[in-house]
Order: C-alpha cells, then structure tokens, then sequence
C-alpha cells in the first residue's frame, strides 16, 4: 500500500489515485487488444511481395515474435523494478532523465491516440460497407465508437478492465472462426511450399530486411502491461506472465492465421493484396465471404480501442504526475480513471478522425520514434544496472547483458533501415525532435 500512496501522488497537487485490481487476465486482454489489429490483415500481403514463398513467408513472422520476445525479456524487469504505471516514459525519465522521458511519453501519447482514430475509421469504414443505410457516415461512426468505449471507462478501471477482457475474448473467437474456417473450407495448396521463389544473395537479404520490418510493426504493442504497472496487483509476477503469455498467444495466432491463408491461397495470390484475409473469406464462403469477414474485423477492432484508450490515459496521466504536462492532468475519480487524461486521449483521437489524411501524415512521422523507444528502454536497463545494481529486481532479465545487447543492436539496425527506407518523414521526425526540447523547456517551467 505504501508504494501505491508514493507512485500515486508524486506532485502534491494530484487527486486521487490509481487501484491495484488488475491481474493476469487482463495483462493478456490488454496485450492481444493492443496488438492484434488491421496489421496481421494488411501485412501478409506486403510480406507476400517481398517473399513469395511459402516458407520464406512464414519464418520472417516467426523471427518477428523471437524479436517482441526478446523485448519482453527486457521490459519485465523494468516493468517489476519500476512498477509505475505510463508504458516506456516510466523507464526512460526514471534512467535517462526527463527531457529522454519527454520524447518518449509524448510520442507515444500521440501515436496512441492516433492508432484509437485509425482503427476507428476502419470500423466505421467497414460498417458503412455491411449497411448501404450508413453510406456517407463513417466518420460519425468511427468517432461514435471513441466516444462510447470513453464513457465506458470514465466509470473506473473495474469496468474499464471487464470490458477489456469481453472484447479481447470476442477478437480470439473471431480469429479461431477464422482460421477453423480456413482449414474446413480452404481445401489445401499443397504447392505453396515449393522451392523458393526469389533471387538469394543481397536481394533476399533486402526483402526479408523489408518484410522484417513489416512484421515487427505488426507486432507492435506486445508491452501493453506495462502501461498499468502500478494497478496490477502482483507486479512482480504478474505483469513476466503477462508479457510473456501475451507474446506467446500472439505468435500462435498470426501463425496460425499466416497458414490458414497459405492453405486457401497460393502465395502469389496473397501478395499485394490489402486485405488478403478477405479474399480467402470470399473464396471460402462465396458471396457472403466480405460481409462475414467485415463483421470478424469490426469485432476484432473493438478491443484496440478500448485498449488504446486505457493507455493513451495512463501515458497522459504519468507525465502530467511528473510535471511534463499540466498538474491537473493526474486528476484521478474515485473509480481509478485518470478523467482529464482520458478526456484529452479521446478528444485528439477524435479531431485525428475528423482531419483524416493530415493525421495520418502526423502517424506516419511519429513511427520514426516507434523502435527509438523500445531502443531507450533497452539502454535504459543497461544504465540501471550500472547505476542502481543493488535496487530490488522481482524479475531480472534472462541472459543479460548478452539478450540486452543483442536486443539493443537489433533495434539500431531496424531504426536505420527505417531511416533509409523513408528518408522524407525520417527528415520530418528529425525536425519535431530538434523543437521539442524548446517545448519541454516551456512545459517544464509553466508546471512547476
């Protein structure tokens, strides 16, 4: 109880708290919420581009989940020796300073925030598509849908939290109908796992260096826990099993549904398309094939943004708690949602749904920091255990410094094949991170 009194109210001027009633559970909902979404739709067509063949094609998903893997090694001993609740800000202020905690939290604040509104317009997309009623109002729907998973959570973290459990367990039951589908209906391509199709040498190195990155993007938000470090009641051993699990449960099923689309689809045909997932569907059930997969995916998207709201809100919260951001944003109601953070989270998802493109340009250019976080978590470990070796550690990363390192190098390297990949936007991510630190300053001073 004594660290929940000290974690909670760090600036005098916060009210309220946050609770400690989360468990496993819901570190399992909260991470296949926040991670399994549009991506494992969207990226086997892109990979397919790049390696188009069957083998090829599955094992860059597997090198892809050892990397999230990995990470999560790192991360839950951060995680159970700083369990503070705001994701990676947490550990980047607490080992690196505020101004490295800046970028961090206020990247991913926004890029958050952003995901809720591109998830969003997918469903609202998609729904406009299964009712000719709706034509025209797909924005109102999306931003109907931020809204409404808002309210939800203004109630309080138990409901919040049951919610998050019903939604995630709904997207696994639409996935396993999926894939159970595919294996019924699909009849088998025995040919997809003929010899390689593409050149070796440097341009298969390239390609799967490509579709690499395709897939840790699509991996993406396996740390989800962490967000909540301080409102899980068993820190220590809750939040290993959770990113652990989490990440395990995820590599199965993009697994699982990358080779229930190699079973109804010859490889070739899976390349370049957007949504290969909905041409095997039509394959399977003919004229009601986009209508069935249209529903699986609106159902799937629901619990990302009741998950990204969670998150969003705790990031918020954190920094406002340390004085990165107005005071009043640790505002806490009596049912642990902190309410201006929530507020703030969802009315920026909301003008990102209105502004369309333009908020998409914004996503595109924050990606940038998206590795460069997981990069100063990583050097954040590494400098805790040099600076602080003795402070308690529940959990100590398995294989350190080796796994820590290699982690670390891993992470450089895909930070620069994404600079050189997207030059443009990575200039553009240069140029936000150069005026940030006259931001910080003026938001350092006009808090204290």
């Amino acid at each position: 109880m004594q660290e929940k009194a000290k974690s909670s109210s760090v600036s005098g001027k916060s009210h309220g708290h946050l609770l400690r009633v989360l468990g496993v559970g819901f570190g399992l909902a909260v991470i296949i919420g926040n991670t399994i979404g549009a991506g494992i739709f969207r990226t086997p067509g892109v990979v397919a581009a790049q390696l188009p063949n069957a083998w090829l094609f599955l094992t860059v998903w597997i090198v892809g989940g050892l990397y999230a893997l990995l990470g999560a090694v790192q991360l839950a001993e951060l995680g159970t020796m700083l369990p503070r609740s705001g994701g990676q800000y947490v550990f980047s202020r607490y080992a690196l300073g505020e101004y490295a905690g800046f970028i961090v939290g206020w990247s991913d604040w926004i890029s958050t925030c952003g995901t809720t509104a591109a998830v969003a317009i997918v469903i609202g997309t998609f729904a406009e598509a299964l009712f000719p009623s709706l034509d025209g109002m797909s924005m109102a729907i999306a931003a109907t849908v931020a809204i409404v998973f808002a309210v939800l959570q203004w109630r309080g973290i138990v409901l919040g939290s049951e919610v998050q459990n019903v939604t995630s367990l709904l997207k696994a039951l639409a996935f396993i109908i999926l894939i159970v589908a595919a294996f019924i209906f699909g009849g088998g391509v025995v040919k997809n796992v003929s010899a390689p199709q593409v050149s070796g040498g440097t341009h298969l190195a390239v390609a799967f260096v490509l579709a690499l990155q395709a897939v840790i993007y699509t991996y993406d938000g396996w740390s989800g826990v962490i967000y909540f470090s301080e409102e899980v009641r068993d820190p220590g051993k809750d939040v290993p099993r959770s990113l652990f699990g989490g990440v395990l449960l995820i590599i199965l099923i993009y697994m699982l549904v990358n080779i229930a689309l190699l079973y109804v689809l010859p490889i070739e045909k899976i390349a370049g398309q957007e949504f290969a997932a909905g041409v095997a569907a039509q394959l399977m059930f003919g004229r009601y094939g986009d209508t069935i997969f249209r529903s699986l995916t609106i159902v799937s998207m629901l619990s990302g943004i009741n998950a990204y709201h969670l998150m969003a809100s705790r990031v918020l919260f954190a920094m406002s708690r340390d004085g990165l951001f107005m005071r009043r944003g640790a505002t806490v109601n009596a049912g642990g949602t902190p309410t201006l953070a929530l507020l703030l989270s969802t009315s920026v998802a909301v003008l990102f749904i209105l502004f369309g493109q333009t908020f998409e340009k914004v996503i595109t250019v924050l990606a940038f920091f998206f590795v460069a976080n997981y990069t100063l978590s990583f050097i954040s470990l590494l400098v805790l255990r040099r600076r602080e070796p003795h402070k308690e550690r529940p959990y100590r990363a398995w294989g350190y410094p080796w796994t820590t390192l290699f982690a670390l190098i891993a992470s450089v390297v895909f930070l620069l094949g994404a600079v050189a990949s997207d030059s443009r936007n990575s200039i553009y991510a240069l140029l936000l991170l150069a005026i940030s630190y006259p931001v910080f300053r003026t938001l350092r001073h006009s808090s204290n």
